[in-house]
């Protein structure tokens, strides 16, 4: 992006609003774009072509864009996340590379103009009495905002963005997320009925991963998707049903939380629920589901490591249910039958790093039966072990 004099872009942007507030409230694009165009060329200017392209370019989108001079990183398809701490702080990422660029925005108004026109196109809202957003953009881009007066350098702003490219699994083993055999694997136990869960670190790819594993569920299915933000892209299967929560209003009314969903969901004769994310009490409603004949449920959380992710959901599952320890673990185990690890290597890189059977719980620790693992050479790579509960792959006819 060029670099325009502060002085040279105010004195234009102030004529070009006069002109555009005097204009027809249903001008075009083209209309619009011509009068900026008229304003910019009114006297010569000391620039070069391609300043002047880039004057024309950020008067525009200050003008006529939603997003303002984010617009042009959004559509930029090799932006993978936007990333503004205040104004004067911004980064992009691409290709696994953080990269400090040139602020973009002249006010901190103008960058809370930006987050607030976001939130209205999603019905929400952001203030000093609502300082956080999570939304989505049209396109699918995940927003999360905080309001300046909880963070302490002026607005946050990050934009996550998704390939408008469904990627498949066979496109992962050419990434070397994981092997043709993994994914052979990984084929059988969805299309067999086995639930999955799918862990991972903060940008380790479990929404794509997961997406990509929803391919393998038969399309005579009635499926239920559950998600914080709509984001899972399930087009094959004729029979879909995908809800999203909802914050509630300037009211305090209209909330519909992930367990509300999940609970409504046993309602409507699902053979698969898929929950995008757990983060917290819905826990305990996603094991339940999976434990009243719903198989086949997939779900993905934060996490460091399968163990880890363990303990996360009993303490995930504590803040639904007040129940004893034992009775969740002995929930967790009838529920759960495989566990996904994804992290995120030096780089950007995303690979599965273990794939774990849980078994039991004996003597204060879960038993894990190793299915996949790193080997020595830090290569995904099958344990040679069995299935130790393979009821369900006799039951569906399936072959490991």
């Amino acid at each position: 992006m060029e670099i325009i004099s502060a002085d040279i872009l105010e004195k234009k942007l102030r004529v070009v609003r006069q002109k555009l507030l005097a204009a027809q409230e249903n001008l075009g694009e083209e209309e619009a774009l011509h009068i900026i165009e008229e304003v910019v060329f009114s006297e010569t200017l000391d620039l070069q072509i391609s300043e002047i392209a880039a004057l024309i370019q950020k008067l525009y989108a200050k003008t006529r864009s939603r997003l303002g001079m984010l617009e042009t990183y959004i559509e930029d398809e090799s932006v993978n996340e936007i990333m503004l701490n205040g104004k004067d702080c911004f980064f992009l990422e691409k290709g696994g590379e953080m990269t400090a660029m040139e602020p973009v925005f002249d006010s901190t108004e103008e960058l809370e103009e930006i987050i607030r026109n976001i939130a209205a196109g999603v019905h929400r809202e952001i203030n000093e009495m609502h300082p956080i957003l999570d939304a989505r953009l049209p396109g699918g881009s995940r927003v999360n905002a905080v309001y300046k007066n909880i963070a302490a350098g002026g607005p946050a702003l990050t934009i996550r963005k998704f390939s408008k490219e469904r990627i498949t699994i066979s496109q992962m083993v050419e990434f070397g997320t994981l092997t043709e055999e993994c994914a052979a694997y990984l084929k059988t136990l969805v299309q067999c009925g086995y639930n999955i869960f799918v862990s991972g670190g903060t940008s380790s790819g479990k929404t794509t991963f997961l997406n990509a594993l929803s391919d393998f569920i038969p399309c005579g299915e009635r499926v239920i998707v559950i998600e914080d933000s709509a984001e899972l892209k399930m087009s094959h299967i004729p029979n879909l049903v995908q809800m999203e929560c909802r914050n509630a209003n300037g009211l305090g009314q209209g909330r519909v939380s992930m367990d509300m969903l999940i609970k409504t969901s046993l309602r409507m004769r699902p053979d698969r629920i898929i929950v995008g994310e757990v983060r917290g009490g819905e826990v305990a409603d996603m094991i339940n589901a999976m434990n009243t004949g719903h198989d086949g449920c997939l779900a993905t959380g934060h996490g460091n490591s399968v163990s880890g992710m363990l303990r996360r959901l009993e303490a995930m599952y504590l803040m639904g249910v007040q129940i004893p320890m034992d009775a969740i673990r002995a929930q967790m185990i009838e529920g759960i039958d495989v566990m996904v690890h994804l992290g995120r290597l030096p780089g950007g890189h995303r690979k599965i790093l273990e794939i774990q059977e849980l078994v039991d719980f004996v003597n204060g620790k879960y038993v894990l039966n190793p299915l996949f693992l790193l080997d020595e050479n830090r290569q995904l790579a099958f344990t040679g072990n069995a299935l130790v509960h393979g009821a369900k792959l006799r039951l569906r006819g399936g072959h490991l």
